[in-house]
């Protein structure tokens, strides 16, 4: 069984969600910046277009974590995940010459006693638990577009400053 968006709930506005994208059969592309730099751009683009901000991200080399957060009351997290993996799927096959994406990802929801700053450090952290580098710094594919990587990583030490908004 493939996880299904959630029945009950509308995936409209100014909610936050900690996405997965896995790489098809699990293959390892996200090695090389000319791979990340091809599919953050196109995710990025569909970011723009559904008013979806990349609080974090990481490409580990056979999937992305994403922190993302709706900027607008017309902010739609399902067609940004749609348009975010077709465009994406699109320009890399078109450069690289293979698939890109299994068809089913991972979301979670965040809800208001959810701290962002968890799913950010989780995020950040990553490449550090799966020993490809010793300091989160060190690794050149994650970052944020609101964010400087400086900031960001103040921003998870710092729980009571990350990012805050009403409930």
């Amino acid at each position: 069984m493939y996880p299904e968006h959630l029945k009950t709930f509308d995936y409209l506005g100014l909610h936050q969600y900690f996405l997965t994208f896995c790489t098809h059969k699990r293959a390892r592309l996200f090695t090389k910046a000319d791979a990340v730099e091809v599919v953050l751009t196109q995710i990025s683009r569909a970011s723009a277009e559904q008013h979806v901000a990349l609080i974090a991200y990481c490409f580990m080399p056979d999937h992305v974590h994403l922190l993302v957060e709706g900027q607008s009351d017309n902010s739609d997290c399902r067609r940004f995940i749609a348009r975010a993996k077709q465009y994406s799927g699109f320009y890399y096959q078109a450069a690289f010459g293979c698939r890109l994406w299994q068809r089913y990802g991972y979301e979670h929801v965040l809800r208001s006693e959810e701290a962002a700053v968890s799913v950010a450090r989780y995020i950040l952290e990553n490449p550090v638990r799966a020993g490809l580098v010793v300091a989160v710094q060190d690794y050149p594919f994650s970052g944020s577009s609101l964010y400087s990587l400086e900031q960001l990583l103040d921003a998870v030490q710092l729980r009571n400053r990350w990012y805050s908004r009403a409930a």
